[in-house]
């Protein structure tokens, strides 16, 4: 059996939508109907089969930029929140998942039930041109590898032996980046309005052009993202073993729906 948690009170943060740049206001509640989000009249689960978009973030129906916000609950191991909005996008804060983390904790939490274990008899391998992703039952050993190819800096790997005992210190600071190279179509697609040098690490041909968290700090935002896609299978990330190298949001989610199947399936 695990436990299933929620928050012992509301948390309210505020900000501007990390691509969009629209204020918006985010109240997280607790609750004990899994994790949800709540935009107005609509009111979306978050699963893999509610995503309607993966280029640049990952939206779950109506909602765009919600994998830091989900990495932080996998992190901290919460099952179940309505997450309330005023506007159609999460807020970037300081481009990682940190601020969520610092949050929650700072609120504390309420065990609301036990489930059974979910039993995964087969590992689950996507392989698509550019990228795979390898999920099995384990013990939170996680692994992503990112590779910029011939340019700086490369590849890049973070690996984790524990993921929840990591997870607030050495996966949640790491920021969102961008190429250098791709910062004139970023803008004119008016994407990132939401982030400044202080939230979004940039990368330049030769190394970085602002001050990174860690040295392999690209890596390990492409691992918290993989996190928090993954976690809308609703299986605790403690319990599976996951490598990854080169995925972005679009196979992450299709690696998470997958799972939920394989899950669901053997359950």
């Amino acid at each position: 059996m695990f436990q299933r948690k929620t928050l012992a009170r509301k948390v309210q943060l505020t900000g501007l939508g990390l691509h969009s740049g629209i204020p918006v206001t985010v109240a997280v509640h607790p609750s004990q109907d899994g994790i949800r989000f709540r935009l107005g009249s609509d009111r979306i689960q978050a699963i893999p089969e509610n995503v309607s978009e993966t280029t640049r973030c990952t939206r779950l129906g109506t909602v765009s930029t919600i994998e830091h916000i989900m990495s932080a609950f996998a992190g901290l191991e919460i099952t179940d929140a309505e997450v309330e909005l005023n506007a159609p996008e999460l807020p970037g804060l300081d481009g990682s998942s940190q601020v969520y983390v610092e949050q929650f904790l700072e609120a504390g939490f309420e065990l609301c039930g036990e489930e059974p274990v979910p039993s995964l008899y087969r590992r689950i391998f996507l392989q698509e041109t550019h990228c795979n992703i390898a999920v099995a039952k384990g013990s939170g050993h996680w692994r992503y590898v990112y590779d910029a190819g011939s340019r700086w800096p490369g590849t890049q790997s973070f690996e984790s032996g524990s993921v929840i005992r990591d997870y607030g210190k050495e996966i949640a600071p790491a920021r969102t980046f961008a190429l250098e190279e791709e910062l004139p179509m970023i803008r004119q697609a008016g994407l990132g309005k939401g982030l400044d040098e202080s939230s979004a690490l940039l990368l330049g041909q030769e190394g970085y052009m602002n001050v990174a968290r860690f040295p392999d700090e690209p890596a390990r935002h492409k691992l918290l993202d993989l996190i928090g896609d993954l976690y809308l299978a609703g299986i605790p990330i403690g319990i599976l073993s996951v490598v990854s190298e080169k995925s972005g949001h679009t196979a992450n989610v299709k690696a998470a729906a997958m799972l939920r199947q394989a899950i669901h399936a053997t359950g």
